[in-house]
C-alpha cells in the first residue's frame, strides 16, 4: 500500500487556478499527460537535464528518503513474515485457524488507512515533511520494541497489537513520502523517482520475506529493532520539506471521518484522478487476495514448508521490482497510464496459468516439501514463472499510476491526494479479504479462488483503459 489526503478546499477551483496559471506562465508545472519533450519545453526545463538511475540515486535530495523507505519496508516485512510464520508454522496447526489468523492480521494493518490518512495527508501538506519523517522514524523504533517482545514470547495479541501500530506508521510515511518525490525532483525525473522508490521498496520487501521466513523468530526480533534505529538515522538525513506556499489557508480537520469523507469527496469529484484512485485500488485489492493465499496456498495445496513460502514472496517481490523498472524504460520519463490496461489482462493470463498449474500440482503430500524438493517437482518452474509474470506485469501497471497522481494535482495537495488514495485503497483491501472469506465460507477452495483474481484483473484493465482514454481527451482540449 502507499499514499496521502487532502483537506476539505474544493479541488475544482483549484484545478481550474493551476490551468490558468499554467497557461500564463509557460515556466509552471504541466498539468495535462504530454510526451518528455512537450512536457519539458513546457515547464523550461532541458531534456539533457534528465537524470539517470545512478545519479539520481546519488543525489543527496533523493538518497536519504529512498535509504529511509528501503528500510521501512524491510522492517515491516521482517517483523510480518517472522510473525506469519511462526504463527501459521509454530502456533497453529488447523487450516480454519491460520484462515482467521491470516484474515485478522490484514484487516488489522489495512485499519490504520482508513482511520488516520486524512491527518496523515492534512500533516504532510501543512508540516516539514523532513520532521514529520523523524517524528515517525522514531515512533517506529518504539513499536518495534512490543512487536519484538511479541516475537520473542510467542505472544500473539502483542505480535498483532504492534502490526496494527506499524499499520499506523506505515499510514502516516506514505503521504510523506510520495509528496516529497515532486517536491524534491525535476519533474522529468519523477516517473524514474517514483519508479526507483517503488522498485527499492520491492526488494526490501524481497529481503524482509527471506529474512522473515528463513531466520530464528528470536534473531528476527533483534533485527527489527536494530533496522529502526539505522531508519531513523538514515531518516534524519532527508533534507528539509517545507509545506508548499501557495498562499492558501486550510484549517487543520482533527475529526477523523468528517476529514476523510471531505478528503475523498473533494479528491475523488476529479473523473482523472478518481480513475486513476480506482486502479491503483484494483491492484491493491488483488494483491491482498494473493498475499492471504500465498501462505495457505503454499501449505495446504502445494505441501510446502515455510522456506517454500518465502520463496513465493520473494519471487513476488523480484518480479514487481523488474515491472516497475521496465515501464520507466518503456515510457522513457513519460508520465503515461498507455501500458496499463494491456499489463493488467496479462497479469491475468498469468494468474489462470498459476491456477492451472496449482490444479495439476495434485495437493499436499503427508510431508511438507522443502525447497529444494519442491524445485525437484517437474511443475515447481511453471508455478515459479507464473508467480513472476503476476509479479512484473503487476508493477507495470500501478507504478505510473502513481507517478500521475503526484504530477497531477497542485504541489500543496500532493500529500493529500495520496492519502485519499490510501483510504479507497483500503476499502477496496477489505472488500477482497471480506469477499476472499465469503467464497471460503461457501466452500471455494484456496486454488479455486484463484479464479476470482483473475476476473479483478480484467476489471482493472477496463478501469485503466477508461483512464488513458480520459487523458487523450484532456490533452485535447
Amino acid at each position: 500500500m502507499r499514499s496521502p489526503f487532502r483537506s476539505a478546499s474544493k479541488f475544482s477551483s483549484n484545478w481550474h487556478s493551476l490551468i490558468c496559471l499554467r497557461r500564463r506562465h509557460k515556466t509552471a508545472l504541466p498539468i495535462r499527460y504530454a510526451r518528455l519533450g512537450q512536457e519539458a519545453t513546457q515547464a523550461g526545463i532541458d531534456r539533457t537535464t534528465m537524470q539517470t538511475t545512478g545519479q539520481l540515486l546519488k543525489d543527496r535530495q533523493f538518497l536519504p528518503l529512498f535509504v529511509t523507505q528501503f528500510l521501512g519496508a524491510f522492517n515491516d516485512n521482517l517483523f510480518r513474515t517472522a510473525m506469519v510464520i511462526l504463527a501459521i508454522y509454530s502456533i497453529f496447526d488447523d487450516p480454519a485457524d491460520e484462515l482467521t489468523f491470516s484474515n485478522t492480521a490484514q484487516g488489522l494493518f489495512i485499519l490504520p488507512f482508513f482511520l488516520f490518512s486524512a491527518v496523515a495527508g492534512q500533516l504532510a501538506d501543512m508540516t516539514d515533511k523532513a520532521k514529520l519523517i523523524r517524528w515517525v522514524k522514531t515512533a517506529e523504533i518504539i513499536i518495534m520494541v512490543f512487536g519484538a517482545v511479541g516475537i520473542w514470547i510467542a505472544n500473539i495479541p502483542l505480535m498483532l497489537s504492534a502490526l496494527f501500530a506499524m499499520g499506523v506508521h506505515s499510514t502516516f510515511f506514505g503521504p510523506i513520502k510520495y509528496a516529497l518525490i515532486p517536491q524534491h525532483l525535476k519533474k522529468d525525473d519523477v516517473l524514474l523517482g517514483t519508479g526507483l522508490v517503488e522498485a527499492g521498496t520491492y526488494v526490501a520487501i524481497l529481503l524482509g520475506q527471506i529474512f522473515g521466513g528463513l531466520i530464528p523468530p528470536k534473531w528476527a526480533a533483534v533485527g527489527v529493532l536494530i533496522v529502526a534505529i539505522i531508519g531513523r538515522i538514515s531518516g534524519g538525513k532527508v533534507p528539509d520539506a517545507p509545506p508548499v506556499n501557495t498562499g492558501r489557508k486550510a484549517a487543520f480537520d482533527y475529526n477523523i471521518f468528517r476529514a476523510s469523507w471531505r478528503l475523498i469527496r473533494d479528491t475523488m469529484h476529479v473523473r482523472r484522478i478518481r480513475i486513476a484512485i480506482f486502479c491503483i485500488s484494483f491492484f491493491w485489492a488483488i494483491g491482498a487476495l494473493l498475499g492471504a493465499q500465498f501462505p495457505p496456498l503454499v501449505k495446504n495445496a502445494i505441501g510446502g514448508n515455510e522456506g517454500v513460502a518465502t520463496l513465493f514472496l520473494a519471487i513476488f517481490s523480484v518480479g514487481i521490482a523488474v515491472g516497475s523498472i521496465a515501464v520507466n524504460r518503456l515510457l522513457k520519463g513519460t508520465v503515461s497510464a498507455r501500458y496499463s490496461p494491456i499489463s493488467a489482462v496479462i497479469m491475468g493470463g498469468f494468474v489462470v496459468l498459476l491456477w492451472w498449474s496449482v490444479v495439476q500440482w495434485g495437493g499436499a503430500g503427508p510431508k511438507l516439501l522443502t525447497v529444494r524438493e519442491f524445485i525437484s517437482f517437474p511443475l515447481a518452474e511453471l508455478v515459479m514463472f507464473a508467480l513472476f509474470g503476476i509479479a512484473v506485469f503487476g508493477g507495470m501497471f500501478v507504478v505510473p499510476l502513481y507517478a500521475f497522481l503526484t504530477v497531477t494535482v497542485p504541489p500543496d495537495e500532493t500529500a493529500r491526494t495520496i492519502a485519499a488514495n490510501n483510504i479507497v485503497n483500503s476499502g477496496f483491501m477489505v472488500a477482497a479479504a471480506l469477499s476472499l472469506g465469503k467464497l471460503i465460507e461457501m466452500g471455494a477452495t484456496i486454488t479455486g479462488t484463484l479464479m476470482f483474481v483473475a476476473v479483478a484483473c480484467l476489471g482493472s484493465a477496463v478501469i485503466a483503459m477508461m483512464l488513458e482514454r480520459a487523458n487523450v481527451a484532456a490533452q485535447a482540449e
